[in-house]
């Protein structure tokens, strides 16, 4: 069975989080945004070892210190999609803009696609892209555990933002409604940001993206809002 813990890093509160299968401990982090020894030193004290690092997106918060980690424990790193190549090249940018310190272009070992599966211990995540905050933006899924990381599609009472360069409000939405609503209202997700919640809850009261929203068209499309 997996399990999972959340570690916010950086000023913008990112949720790197450890997942685990507990019957074998083979671990990945996913987006480790920064305080990558302080990372490592969490997973030893779980008592498990690391495998992989997986993101979901190429964005500073959620992928800053993924290159200190795999340097420290040397493991793979796997994601995004290929889409957010651009944003991984433009790192450096990205850390000047943010002030943060500076940070070499990334390439990860292995890219994602729609459809592909990743394998932890006895736990097999699917992944899922959603377009839309990014366009390489990937979901990672554990169907047995009803368990989704969702990076920054979606949160608790909000939605990624998508006027960053090449996001797409209409992709956001319809990733949202046709890649995660699919898996179950029962489905917990963890976002990039803030609170765990269901998809079901979301569906509910979310004011971008709840049903009553969405089919009255009194959504907002263009952008969420938080990162």
């Amino acid at each position: 069975m997996l399990r999972h813990l959340s570690h916010p890093v950086t000023p913008l509160a990112q949720n790197a989080t450890l997942i685990w299968c507990d019957a074998t401990g083979a671990a990945a982090w996913v987006d480790p945004g920064a305080d990558a020894a302080d990372l490592e030193r969490i997973a030893q004290k779980q008592g498990v070892h690391l495998e992989k690092i997986l993101l979901t997106h190429g964005h500073l918060d959620h992928v800053g210190a993924t290159a200190e980690l795999a340097a420290r424990t040397g493991v793979p790193v796997i994601g995004p999609h290929r889409d957010d190549a651009f944003w991984l090249d433009q790192l450096p940018a990205q850390a000047q803009v943010f002030g943060f310190p500076e940070i070499p272009p990334l390439v990860p070992d292995q890219w994602l696609d729609d459809g592909d599966t990743i394998t932890l211990g006895q736990t097999t995540l699917q992944v899922l892209h959603c377009p839309g905050h990014t366009p390489g933006h990937v979901v990672f899924h554990d169907p047995e555990t009803h368990l989704a990381l969702v990076g920054d599609v979606l949160f608790h009472g909000a939605i990624g933002r998508s006027d960053f360069p090449r996001g797409n409000g209409r992709e956001l939405i319809g990733a949202i409604t046709g890649k995660l609503w699919p898996l179950g209202d029962d489905t917990r997700f963890v976002p990039g940001h803030g609170p765990e919640s269901t998809f079901g809850e979301e569906r509910r009261s979310n004011p971008f993206v709840a049903d009553h929203v969405l089919a009255t068209g009194s959504g907002e499309t263009g952008r969420g809002r938080y990162y």
